[in-house]
């Protein structure tokens, strides 16, 4: 059994609490290798069936490996197994003969019997069967090579069906990734009948349809049990002494670093059950983008029993920020509020208005305890996840439907049309019982949008942030063997010192609308982003002023429903019933098109939030005269490429010229490497000349 250098792996666990319920997340190592496992050997059987011809005398293999190999394959699709018997060894060839024969060859010879009270009378499955390979090795123009010199397929036995062939012993193997898992299992303290039913919950596949049958994995376990204990205790000694090593860093750190916050707890016998630490950086920046806290729970430690926790925040730019992390001896309740305690201590007290989990009853139970103010979210994309886990087993090629119409549950904005399209959704696919569907329902509060479209998320949610998120956990969790390693890269992680800028981009004017321009010298790129695409949005739309001074908003394809805006002009206030701003700090294209009909020219300032402004930062971005020097370089190039296109559209031989040579001129400027420093260097001498 080889270790895993990696010391942490997803939670597998599902948050029903049934032990047999396991998740299986798409990309990980173990359930890819797996799954890609089962599907070989399904491919090898299937291969087998297809391409694998008799053997006959004269027949000749590179190796006698290869033969065994071909042979095997022949037996297993005829029904038999065969074994390894007699080999004849010269001094000059070596082993120059193999015999290859069916697992029925030859009879047992007695034996004594043992002086017990009650000897077991096993029965032999040897009934002197006749089917056999001989080989014969010889060398031909020094190259050697091996012939069938005998071949008999003549059994005296019956020969067995496919579903009962794969039980025979030389066909039944537990592959490396499900030795990990049982072992895992049985010290988990699961017996071994369990064990069985939780690999073939993880597989997809029916009972007793895995490649091996609970009296391998006994043997398996008892062959093991000795290493396991002496690994045990090595492990019991690592992990101690790692832990210890652990607080001495932090207490290290705390030496070097006034800002730097860390707290544990310990057990009885004085050992490590919860640990927590934050930097000087995280809270600094949780200052500016805490009102948004992505709490991540997905990876724990089998090395160290510790679930592992981390803050997240988004900057201003729309990438992750690590704003803490802590390790906890279990998933209790008890255990997460200490998390949640520990952190808000670590922030000076100021707790978030909204932070996204997983979906877990014991940490709901613990938010709702300690963070009563704070707005509890729970990621749809974590909810999606685990559907194929939870729903694709229990009604089959329903699944997809299910799938479909719980997509367009998840974007319901009205509570009692979610309540209604639930109910139907349950029981048209029989899911009234299921605790997974239960544990939805109750955990309602928390992911519907008809519930939590008023709660301000940012753009937490959306699929970049997620690849976000997993860019950064893939970077301080790969390639490590203990918590001290884990700690320097966490730290390297969580510094803005090592944080590269990236280049300002060029986001050019797409409406020529004033509130665009004026939106642009105020947000970050990113944010900027965000309103522009709204606001190239807005004027697909259509508004009608209502009896009680509203306006009605709606696409004019009618893409989707109608909204209802706002406008106060005296206080400068918008309210769109959508409550994208509300959810996400970025003004809708709903009211953007009331605004822009009653002829207001720049948004109110209560529109651009602080933490969408560029002057919101933690990393200094260099002279902003970058900026100005690239708005005008872009100006100039937009400038010539419509004179050059009104030109070359005049005739077909203009065109055809403008088109090579635009080509050959692109091919060469993508092969020229790119210097940031040369390009802020001419912005600062463009300035200067100036």
């Amino acid at each position: 059994m080889k270790p895993s250098n990696n010391i942490w792996i997803r939670r597998q666990q599902c948050p029903c609490g049934d032990w047999k319920c396991y998740i299986k997340y798409e990309g990980d190592d173990r359930m890819t290798v797996s799954s890609q496992m089962v599907k070989n050997e399904t491919t090898a059987m299937m291969s087998a069936n297809e391409a694998v011809f008799t053997p006959y005398v004269g027949q000749i293999f590179k190796s006698d490996d290869d033969a065994f190999d071909d042979y095997s394959n022949f037996a297993r699709k005829n029904g038999f197994s065969i074994r390894k018997a007699r080999s004849t060894e010269s001094q000059n060839l070596g082993i120059y003969r193999r015999d290859f024969v069916c697992y029925r060859s030859g009879f047992n010879q007695p034996r004594k019997k043992a002086n017990v009270e009650h000897p077991r009378d096993r029965k032999s499955v040897r009934c002197g069967c006749d089917a056999k390979m001989y080989l014969t090795k010889e060398i031909v123009d020094g190259v050697t090579q091996w012939y069938v010199s005998q071949f008999s397929n003549v059994h005296n036995h019956e020969l067995l069906e496919d579903d009962q062939v794969r039980l025979l012993p030389a066909y039944r193997k537990i592959h490396e990734a499900d030795q990990e898992r049982i072992l895992l299992l049985c010290k988990a303290g699961f017996p071994v009948n369990q064990i069985v039913k939780v690999l073939e919950l993880e597989k997809g596949v029916q009972p007793g349809q895995l490649p091996f049958i609970e009296k391998d994995v006994r043997n398996f376990v008892r062959t093991c049990k000795k290493t396991v204990q002496e690994n045990d205790a090595l492990l019991s000694d690592k992990r101690d002494n790692d832990t210890v090593e652990l607080i001495e860093v932090c207490k290290g750190m705390a030496e070097r670093d006034a800002d730097f916050a860390y707290d544990y707890t310990t057990d009885q016998s004085e050992k490590l059950e919860n640990i927590a630490w934050s930097y000087g950086d995280s809270v600094r920046a949780y200052s500016l983008f805490g009102d948004v806290v992505t709490f991540d729970t997905t990876y724990r430690s089998i090395t160290y029993g510790l679930l592992l926790g981390l803050w997240f925040g988004m900057d201003n730019h729309g990438k992750s920020i690590l704003f803490g992390c802590v390790l906890l001896q279990d998933e209790s309740s008890q255990s997460f509020g200490w998390a949640l305690q520990t952190f808000v201590r670590f922030m000076r007290g100021r707790c978030p208005q909204t932070v996204l989990t997983d979906i877990d009853p014991s940490l709901r139970d613990a938010m709702a305890r300690e963070l009563p103010n704070t707005n509890h979210v729970i990621s749809i994309w974590h909810i999606l996840s685990k559907l194929p886990s939870w729903f694709s087993w229990p009604i089959g090629s329903q699944y997809v439907d299910f799938r479909a119409e719980f997509d367009i549950l998840c974007h319901l904005e009205n509570i009692e049309d979610f309540e209604q399209q639930w109910n139907h959704l349950v029981s048209r696919f029989g899911l009234v019982s299921d605790k997974h569907i239960s544990l939805l329902f109750s955990s309602r509060q928390c992911w519907s949008l008809s519930y939590i479209k008023r709660y301000f998320v940012a753009c937490t949610m959306t699929a970049e942030f997620l690849q976000s998120t997993d860019a950064f956990l893939k970077r301080i969790l790969s390639g490590q063997t203990c918590l001290q390693v884990f700690f320097e890269q966490v730290s390297v992680a969580a510094s803005f010192q090592n944080q590269t800028t990236d280049t300002i981009p060029y986001l050019p004017i797409k409406t020529c609308m004033p509130i665009e321009e004026h939106a642009r010298t105020i947000l970050t790129p990113y944010s900027f982003s965000l309103l522009q695409h709204e606001m190239v949005l807005s004027m697909q739309y259509g508004m009608q002023e209502m009896a009680d001074g509203s306006y009605l908003v709606q696409h004019f394809k009618k893409l989707d429903g109608e909204y209802l805006v706002f406008w106060i002009v005296e206080d400068e206030q918008v309210h769109c019933s959508c409550k994208e701003f509300e959810r996400t700090g970025v003004l809708c294209r709903h009211a953007i098109r009331v605004l822009v009909m009653k002829n207001c020219f720049q948004l109110p300032e209560k529109y651009f939030p602080f933490r969408w402004r560029q002057e919101c930062t933690l990393v200094a971005t260099g002279d902003q005269n970058a900026r100005s020097y690239s708005d005008e370089c872009a100006q100039d190039f937009h400038s010539v490429a419509a004179t050059l296109l009104t030109e070359s559209m005049l005739c077909k031989q203009r065109f055809d010229y403008v088109h090579r040579e635009l080509s050959r001129v692109l091919e060469d400027v993508k092969s020229m490497p790119v210097t940031q420093e040369f390009s802020l260097n001419m912005a600062n001498n463009h300035v200067s000349e100036s």
